[in-house]
């Protein structure tokens, strides 16, 4: 968790970019890529909420909640993403781009992660580009959240001010 002092919270370490500038690169190269608009917005933070959900990242829940509020979504909705596949309020799109983030992100014991049957779903509601698009949307996650659970960015602070230098 982030550490608070008398000056507020505090991230674990300070911001990257000082000691790896290209980051800055990287991640601007990701957020075009899931920002082309082949997937709405809200797909994204959903898919995004439930990653963070699922790695136990705070930054990443503050964040895409706040993100998903800031979108008009219901708190029924924001809500209801951690149960999702019992939550009537999810299109079938939605459905399957927060299954397919999730095959990702959980270890499956008995086999493949992503089956050929939920890529088959997955293909049924979006095109080539946005299912390439849904693919680094959920990498996007992928990349980040190491820097999110190490170094521990204050959740709420928006990129730039979320770490403590």
């Amino acid at each position: 968790m982030s550490t608070t002092s008398a000056k507020g919270p505090r991230s674990r370490m300070p911001n990257p970019l000082p000691f790896v500038p290209e980051l800055a690169e990287v991640g601007a190269g990701l957020h075009k890529v899931i920002k082309n608009g082949t997937i709405p917005a809200t797909t994204v933070s959903l898919v995004q909420l439930r990653a963070g959900q699922l790695l136990g990242s705070t930054y990443f829940v503050v964040r895409e909640t706040r993100v998903l509020r800031e979108l008009g979504e219901s708190e029924e909705r924001i809500t209801s993403v951690v149960t999702w596949r019992d939550a009537t309020c999810f299109t079938d799109a939605e459905r399957v781009a927060l299954e397919l983030g999730e095959a990702v992100f959980t270890a499956n014991p008995s086999g493949e992660r992503v089956p050929d049957q939920l890529y088959t779903r997955a293909s049924a509601h979006y095109d080539d580009k946005a299912l390439w698009t849904l693919v680094m949307v959920i990498a996007h996650i992928g990349f980040f959240a190491p820097a999110a659970l190490i170094a521990k960015p204050i959740p709420g602070m928006p990129p730039g001010r979320n770490y403590t230098d």
